[in-house]
């Protein structure tokens, strides 16, 4: 592959250190949440009345289907004839109340089965009362039907006529799951439990994507039969209910807690030199960066330490046989932070994190990573003030010393669990302050995403085989 030479990027990292609108590194702040803890929210209206909406529907929507129980909405589709309709469900929308463009936008939703059910979460462009669909745009974060086990994410525009384009996931039956989309002016990004399965590229409209750059507003509902899962109904599954437990907007800001963990995407890089974009496999989905060569390297701009002291960073690799060295620099490479060894992980999806403690003053620097030699693949770097792991919980054995460490606590968005070696495989879960379970997986020294999980106080335990139980407790902001 061609190789630009380390001067050209010194001057590429200079100048974009030298622009205006260089950006600073971003998190997700919520701006907006209906949690249904004390029933509907003002931010919602009810649509009213029948006559197929677009989709040869059968349902009668009222706001009687809906209602607030044990801080959930219920959404019911029943066997009940109104306005000349077999059936009744209910569909909310914020039109005219809450309006968003870009963001991330996520909700926590327990889907029923059955042949002619069509559950939904999704958005319509706020001008849709002007230019009418589908020139105002449709975002679905999550559609089902029937009885099938899988989500759709999918789009739709009027590119000189109707245009749609979407991907779709399995998922298990009958049981919670966070479904979210990630929403920038360069592309719309669908995940189900924070994995990926679905991406668009809306960069300047391409492809006549203007639509999804303008505000659009939110939806909920029910439909029975329909164009899309057909007009036979299985009523021996009726009523059915789609219970949702909250809806959350978040919208990227210029400044991350000083406490959080800041995680650069190497895709997202603002300078790329020599590195490929790939598919990736690893938790989370997504992209990494592969077929690095020595001399290649990223460049994000503006990153903010936000105090002089001890950082941690962290750098999520892959490698075939022979592994390889990085290194890290601020500014071009007049502050260079030194090196760090990748192992061979025996494949290019192979996937391990490995850390550098490096001392930085504080202050906002171009931060570059750069291929000393190369061989292997970078998913993510992650920078973490060290001092933000005073705050962490622990878990002792009976000796005394720790055998499990949660950091940092309180946590806003990904949360790091540090165990003995003996639990890499162990089983993870996390259970509210009333002892409901609200997520379990396997421990692989991986972060958790925890954003779902609502503001309050929780505990964590890892089992594995030949190991007691360990135990800690963390605060999620």
């Amino acid at each position: 592959m061609n190789k630009l030479f380390t001067t050209l990027w010194r001057a590429l990292a200079v100048l974009a250190l030298c622009s205006p609108t260089a950006a600073r590194a971003q998190t997700y702040q919520q701006v907006w949440a209906d949690e249904f803890t004390n029933g509907i929210s003002s931010s919602w209206v009810f649509e009213n009345g029948g006559g197929g909406w677009g989709n040869n529907e059968k349902q009668y929507y009222q706001p009687a289907n809906a209602t607030v129980v044990n801080g959930e909405l219920q959404i019911t589709a029943r066997k009940q004839s109104v306005g000349g309709l077999p059936y009744t469900s209910s569909r909310l929308k914020t039109q005219g109340l809450r309006q968003f463009t870009y963001g991330k936008v996520e909700a926590r939703i327990k889907l029923p089965l059955g042949q002619g059910l069509w559950p939904a979460f999704w958005m319509l462009g706020s001008n849709i009362n002007t230019v009418g669909w589908p020139s105002c745009g449709e975002i679905d974060i999550m559609e089902q039907v029937n009885a099938d086990s899988r989500t759709y994410g999918t789009v739709h525009w009027d590119n000189n006529g109707h245009a749609q384009y979407g991907g779709n996931t399995a998922i298990s039956a009958n049981t919670y799951h966070v479904y979210s989309i990630e929403w920038t002016p360069t592309y719309i990004r669908w995940f189900v439990d924070g994995n990926k399965f679905h991406e668009i590229n809306i960069t300047n409209g391409t492809g006549g994507t203007e639509e999804f750059q303008k505000p659009f507003f939110l939806l909920l509902n029910m439909a029975v039969a329909g164009d899309w899962p057909g007009q036979t109904v299985d009523e021996s599954k009726l009523p059915a209910t789609m219970s949702v437990d909250y809806v959350r907007v978040y919208q990227l800001t210029n400044t991350p807690p000083a406490s959080s963990s800041v995680t650069l995407q190497a895709e997202a890089a603002n300078v790329n030199n020599g590195m490929t974009v790939e598919a990736c496999s690893d938790t989370g989905g997504g992209q990494d960066m592969g077929y690095i060569d020595a001399g290649d390297y990223l460049v994000w701009n503006a990153i903010n330490f936000p105090t002089t002291g001890t950082y941690n960073i962290e750098y999520r690799v892959a490698s075939g046989a022979n592994g390889g060295t990085i290194s890290s620099d601020l500014n071009a490479g007049s502050i260079q932070l030194g090196s760090t060894a990748i192992p061979a992980t025996g494949g290019w999806q192979n996937w391990t994190t490995v850390s550098k403690t490096v001392t930085v003053n504080a202050g906002t620097y171009n931060f570059g990573v750069y291929a000393q030699t190369g061989g292997y693949n970078l998913n993510w770097v992650r920078i973490t003030k060290v001092g933000a792991r005073s705050a962490l919980a622990t878990s002792a054995a009976a000796d005394g010393k720790p055998t499990m460490s949660v950091y940092p606590n309180p946590v806003v968005d990904r949360l790091t669990l540090e165990a003995k070696p003996e639990f890499l495989g162990g089983e993870v879960c996390i259970r509210s302050v009333e002892g409901r379970e609200v997520w379990r997986g396997t421990y692989r020294g991986e972060t958790v995403d925890v954003s779902a999980l609502k503001a309050g106080l929780y505990t964590l335990t890892i089992a594995a085989k030949d190991q007691p139980t360990v135990v800690s407790r963390f605060s999620k902001q």
